[in-house]
């Protein structure tokens, strides 16, 4: 269970008196001031982490979000997400499943993957739960201009997990490590001639 008085002198004592604030006002202030009581209800248990803590959550579109698992847990980190699913029953499973959890701001909508969700854009981040063979540019499109997109690059073992920035109006793909998923309806790259 969170205690939050012991989260707030251990950031005191271990980041803001090793940062040689020696001003015993601020201190005394920062050992006050509920600082949980200022973020997100979902954030609460990183109020006193020594990093960014979003105060407002990303805007998140989870992409072929199946049965919402990923939904729950990128709204459990504070995220307000729009969880995409063309599959009707599969729509309809995480809508209760998400209920079901209480997984906070959530909202399951219907459609082709392939064109994202433009009504709630622009996004923070745009997770494409699977795996794509084309770069979706028009899902691109959707992100704020310092918006990222998340996928697996590829089929098989060599397909590569990617963060993707929007770079002249075309998602280029950094690789992050190696992984595997199956691959997103209207994602397979068109046929081929190949020699």
């Amino acid at each position: 269970m969170f205690d939050a008085a012991t989260a707030r002198r251990h950031m005191v004592d271990g980041q803001i008196r090793t940062a040689d604030v020696t001003n015993p006002d601020l201190i005394a202030a920062m050992q006050a001031v509920p600082r949980e009581q200022f973020v997100p209800p979902a954030l609460t248990t990183q109020a006193y982490s020594d990093g960014d803590v979003s105060l407002g959550g990303d805007r998140v579109l989870d992409v072929g979000c199946g049965t919402g698992y990923s939904a729950a847990v990128l709204a459990h980190m504070g995220a307000v997400v729009v969880a995409l699913e063309e599959d009707a029953d599969l729509a309809r499973r995480a809508e209760a499943a998400l209920a079901g959890a209480g997984a906070g701001p959530v909202t399951v909508v219907r459609g082709p993957l392939t064109a994202g969700w433009s009504a709630a854009a622009p996004y923070d981040l745009i997770l494409l739960d699977g795996a794509i063979e084309v770069v979706p540019d028009a899902l691109g499109r959707q992100l704020k201009p310092s918006g990222r997109l998340a996928a697996v690059s590829g089929r098989g073992p060599a397909a590569k997990a990617k963060i993707y920035r929007s770079i002249e109006g075309h998602l280029v793909g950094r690789p992050i490590f190696d992984a595997a998923a199956a691959l997103l309806p209207g994602f397979a790259a068109p046929p081929a001639f190949v020699f």
